[in-house]
């Protein structure tokens, strides 16, 4: 099929499944599937329901292979360096519960990460008497080395694992993973990435990054159905990881055991429908077909020009530097201090139908804009003009 032209219009918009009365500046949270991918997705829900026996315990495996070869191809890493998983948290659980933590170690991580992976987190150190050190990294740093510098000084010889975003969710700024990674192995520290955000919002090299364990979600940027992520661990580390849910692949004498234990002990963990697993490849031709290198560049643009003009209403300055080495397709502009910040973002869901996040972080309020192909200039007018109505009346 010829491909078709990029576009981040109206025409947009009318291919997903977003209630077109509502303004969508929220991508980031849930992502939107388009309604080509949706139907791939329910077909392989009706191709599951004709013969459930047949489809799951017969062609399910050969089905997965050949999306996660399709991963390896575009993620540049082996297909058995990856297994298919629910979503970002699912996978953080398995890597940490899989970690042989003592007493007085140290896990470090940042201030900047998503609150159910940090609970994780807490959840496993208190378990096993380890530290979480929560580094803080501030906003006004201004280059990747700086971003570094203020992360590695916390580094000791207790530090056993490292956890950090590819994009962080509630500042949207890209971390310096590559090298972070590359410093954590030359000090025999784990390191692990959530990439939540990164598959569809930038290109991924997995062995290039360098991660022992890296998480990241399809159904957000890259626009598949929800309950699609997947978790790469480096060959080295396989052996390392025991499966969160202990079903059948944990048997090497399982019948329908592929021979590689990461794999088997992973990929089955009882009866699921594995339809939004399978709709991966349908979201990539999605992308495909839409030129959406061109789409991310014309959303990069849009947010761009929303943060200069939400900036000329509050007249709050930039947090970071406004340029693809910190944001993609989602970035922060901060608040005034308000009254309460739930409570503007009620307002503008309730009363301008705009679906968009206000976050408390920090000891500041910030508005996070994420911009999908389908959203267009008027939905950030729409915006404007509420904020303009909305900020004086809801300052302290």
């Amino acid at each position: 099929m010829a491909q078709k032209p990029p576009a981040n219009t109206v025409e947009m918009r009318d291919l997903f499944l977003l209630d077109p009365d509502i303004v969508f500046l929220n991508h980031g949270s849930f992502g939107a599937t388009p309604k080509p991918v949706f139907k791939e997705y329910q077909s392989w829900q009706r191709k599951l329901e004709n013969q459930p026996v047949q489809f799951l315990g017969y062609e399910l495996g050969d089905r997965l292979s050949e999306v996660r070869s399709l991963l390896g191809r575009r993620y540049h890493t082996h297909p058995d360096n990856v297994v298919l998983i629910p979503n970002v948290t699912f996978g953080v659980n398995i890597v940490t519960r899989s970690l042989d933590l003592v007493p007085g170690d140290e896990v470090l991580t940042t201030n900047h990460e998503y609150g159910a992976c940090l609970n994780t987190l807490k959840f496993i150190c208190q378990e096993k008497e380890a530290d979480l050190i929560q580094q803080r990294i501030p906003l006004s740093a201004s280059t990747s080395d700086e971003l570094l510098e203020h992360f590695w000084k916390r580094v000791t010889d207790k530090t056993k694992l490292i956890f950090l975003s590819h994009i962080t969710s509630p500042t949207a700024m890209k971390l310096p993973v590559e090298v972070i990674c590359q410093r954590a192995r030359e000090r025999s520290v784990l390191s692990m990435v959530d990439g939540a955000h990164a598959p569809g919002q930038i290109d991924l090299a997995l062995d290039h990054i360098g991660a022992d364990f890296y998480v990241g979600n399809f159904h957000k940027w890259m626009l598949a159905p929800k309950g699609s992520a997947f978790l790469y661990v480096r060959g080295e580390c396989q052996d390392l990881i025991e499966p969160l849910i202990v079903s059948w692949g944990w048997d090497p004498d399982w019948e329908w055991a592929s021979g590689n234990r990461f794999q088997d002990k992973l990929r089955w963990y009882g009866t699921i429908d594995p339809a939004a697993y399978l709709s991966v490849p349908a979201a990539y031709k999605f992308m495909d077909d839409y030129r959406w290198d061109e789409v991310r560049v014309a959303c990069h643009s849009l947010l761009l020009d929303g943060l200069n003009r939400i900036h000329d209403i509050t007249e709050m300055p930039f947090v970071y530097p406004l340029d693809e080495r910190f944001i993609q397709q989602m970035a922060i502009a901060p608040l005034p201090e308000l009254k309460d910040h739930r409570q503007l973002q009620k307002t503008l869901w309730e009363k301008y139908k705009i679906e968009i996040p206000i976050i408390a972080w920090d000891g500041g309020h910030y508005i996070r804009l994420s911009i999908q192909g389908y959203n267009t200039l008027n939905d950030i007018e729409i915006l404007l003009s509420a904020l303009e109505d909305l900020i004086p009346v809801n300052r302290k």
